[in-house]
């Protein structure tokens, strides 16, 4: 009986409507649904737009070339989509400038913020094989940090003894790693010339940095070749000085039990090139300050 009821309201109302009021009903109808539709869609896009972590990226690797005196490489990252995202090395000469192929139809030669220098040999720094690394800061070549996600950091290379025909390498390989607000370490495997390879992303937001008024650090130069130094902006009681991989292991520890007035340094040179965690800890440990450092030689 009430749904009949419902009915021959709805009827009566409708049926009794002005034709010019019911084409005003109409349009209000119609411009608030629009309204309503252009709000869940941008609500739509808030909710699917990707995290932009701040964070390092510290890429480890050895290139062993038996035989080989000489070598030109490039090192790159591009997105999951293989956009490309900013150079961090590369190493050619006029003579060996043919040899990249790939890095140059991805970046078109963009060396952004990148490490670049001749043909390496035995004499050159970095040398031409062994032990190289390379630090990213999350950001493409205009310095905005790029979306979260999955990435991939390219290695191409070529070398004399024999020297690849024109326009092509000896050797390209690429790594997989996630950008995200979690840490990563992983250790993928490489092929007959490249070993030993560690990729280590840390997001900026477990790096926990504390200082009060009467305990102001400073720790420069970061990134350091080895050796670091702290200095306080007032003499503050120190108990010790600890320097953590991204594990948490303790690899460096310093007693102090005094009040430190001036600079002091921190000789990290055993250490490899990384990311690593100084924290320093006070009388007062309220204000321990907890700080990250690159070495990167």
């Amino acid at each position: 009986m009430f749904q009949i009821l419902n009915i021959v309201w709805f009827y009566d109302i409708f049926t009794n409507i002005k034709p010019y009021k019911f084409k005003i009903m109409t349009k209000k109808f119609y411009m608030n649904f629009s309204l309503l539709l252009i709000s869940v869609l941008v609500l739509f896009s808030i909710s699917v737009t990707k995290a932009q972590t701040e964070g390092t990226l510290t890429f480890t690797f050895t290139e062993t070339v038996p035989g080989a005196s000489k070598n030109v490489l490039a090192v790159w990252i591009v997105d999951n989509s293989g956009v490309f995202v900013k150079t961090k090395m590369r190493f050619w000469g006029g003579g060996t400038d043919d040899h990249l192929p790939s890095w140059v139809t991805n970046s078109a030669k963009n060396t952004v913020d990148a490490i670049t220098g001749p043909t390496r040999t035995a004499s050159t720094t970095p040398p031409a094989f062994g032990i190289k690394t390379v630090v990213w800061n999350g950001t493409d070549v205009s310095g905005i940090t790029v979306p979260d996600g999955m990435y991939k950091i390219y290695v191409e290379t070529a070398w004399s003894n024999p020297e690849p025909p024109h326009n092509q390498h000896s050797d390209i390989i690429d790594f997989a790693f996630d950008k995200s607000t979690e840490t990563t370490h992983i250790t993928p495997m490489g092929n007959t010339y490249f070993s030993d390879i560690t990729i280590d992303w840390v997001p900026s937001t477990v790096f926990i940095e504390t200082a009060s008024q009467n305990n102001t650090v400073l720790v420069y130069p970061n990134p350091s070749q080895g050796l670091v130094n702290i200095s306080f902006k007032k003499a503050s009681f120190v108990t010790r000085i600890l320097v953590e991989n991204i594990n948490g292991e303790v690899l460096h520890q310093e007693n102090i039990d005094k009040i430190i007035a001036n600079p002091m340094s921190l000789d990290l040179h055993q250490l490899s090139n990384g990311i690593y965690f100084i924290e320093i800890l006070f009388a007062d440990e309220t204000n321990n300050f907890r700080t990250k450092v690159i070495i990167n030689r």
